[in-house]
């Protein structure tokens, strides 16, 4: 292997993400540890060096051409991740000092130095003993951001966002409270639209829900009342408007039970920016009052009430 595959394969076995084993990754460890075409990794070094130092090592040693303007995307791409996995350190000067600059730890530089040797092995798994790897720092990241919760009696997970944590609150908070013991047929997720999908209940009740409809957010069913909850969860876009009332009719116009639409916000700040395009006959949740709903739905709920 050449330097570059070697630098590569360095980064493979510290279990950085494919994103990490890169040219850009590649030619910045290479400068880093002050390795060129024609030196071993057992001489490696761990001198100062700005980004300014690293461009030029990787255009005058690998004939890599990488403008100024490019700074950056080594920031980016490269160092920020090196120092996440613990690889390098700073100087400590205001990141906007031209004397800003990077190099490996100590203990990288050291475990450099035994690269393709019969020691790598087990200084490697020494390394790794004491540093998560960027794969486990990144997963256990990401982990930590999903935001659980539980349907149907199963325990499951929406990806990161204030679109889910609205959904998991219509699933927590609303459906107790105005649609109690209902199943959950469909819930979408920004990154899996099918996250759950109750398929043998929905061909029951009638509806043609194809895979690549414009679906409502979460439909709820509740068999003692047979009534259907269309519900959209509205952060930026998308409530019950008159057009949208057609688009789901569409999809369940076979379906004999109650429908039910409804517009859930986080809030009434952003309830007031759609109040003029919300449909008549229609039902409003605030996340942030959930014991109440707004009935878009003209005398049917008129009559007196007693205050206390």
């Amino acid at each position: 292997m050449n330097h570059l595959e070697q630098a590569k394969d360095i980064l493979c076995q510290l279990e950085v993400s494919e994103k990490q084993q890169s040219k850009i990754c590649q030619i910045t460890l290479l400068a880093l540890a002050n390795v060129d075409k024609e030196t071993s990794w057992q001489s490696a070094e761990n001198p100062w060096l700005r980004i300014h130092d690293i461009l030029v090592f990787t255009n005058e040693k690998y004939g890599e051409k990488y403008a100024e303007n490019s700074r950056e995307t080594f920031r980016k791409q490269a160092l920020h991740h090196f120092r996440n996995a613990a690889f390098i350190e700073d100087n400590g000067v205001a990141t906007n000092s031209g004397k800003y600059a990077y190099r490996l730890t100590n203990e990288m530089k050291d475990l450099l130095c035994f690269y393709d040797t019969p020691s790598w092995s087990d200084k490697l798994a020494e390394f790794k003993s004491k540093h998560k790897s960027l794969i486990q720092l990144y997963s256990s990241q990401k982990k930590r951001k999903k935001i659980a919760f539980s349907v149907n009696g199963q325990d499951l997970e929406f990806s990161p966002g204030k679109h889910n944590e609205l959904q998991k609150a219509v699933i927590e908070e609303f459906l107790p409270r105005f649609a109690p013991g209902s199943l959950v047929l469909y819930v979408g997720d920004t990154e899996n639209k099918n996250l759950v999908r109750e398929n043998t209940w929905m061909e029951t009740l009638g509806l043609e829900l194809g895979y690549h409809e414009k679906l409502p957010d979460i439909i709820l069913y509740q068999p003692d009342h047979e009534w259907l909850y269309f519900i959209e969860c509205v952060t930026s876009t998308g409530p019950m408007s008159p057009q949208r009332i057609q688009e789901v009719n569409g999809l369940a116009f076979k379906s004999t039970a109650g429908k039910i639409y409804v517009t859930a916000f986080p809030d009434f700040k952003t309830y007031k920016k759609f109040i003029d395009s919300i449909a008549w006959e229609t039902e409003i949740w605030l996340a942030d009052n959930p014991d109440h709903m707004i009935h878009m739905n003209g005398d049917k709920f008129l009559g007196p009430r007693h205050f206390e």
